[in-house]
């Protein structure tokens, strides 16, 4: 889960932030917004499985069910 992911989801932050730039620059603002929201969801999806993770832990951990 360590360094890989984090590469990941930086790799990600990086495409967005050039394509929101591009995007800008053009004068196309709603695009921008919406490869901005597109980039949030693919990062989101990214981390559900070790939320999930990390949620089973603490289960284990403090014996909740």
């Amino acid at each position: 889960m360590g360094l890989d992911l984090v590469l990941r989801i930086a790799g990600v932050g990086i495409l967005v932030s050039v394509l929101c730039a591009i995007l800008k620059q053009q004068g196309k603002e709603e695009y921008s917004l919406l490869v901005a929201t597109a980039g949030l969801v693919v990062v989101f999806l990214m981390l559900v499985q070790h939320i999930g993770e990390l949620l089973s832990s603490v289960r284990t951990v403090f014996q909740l069910w």
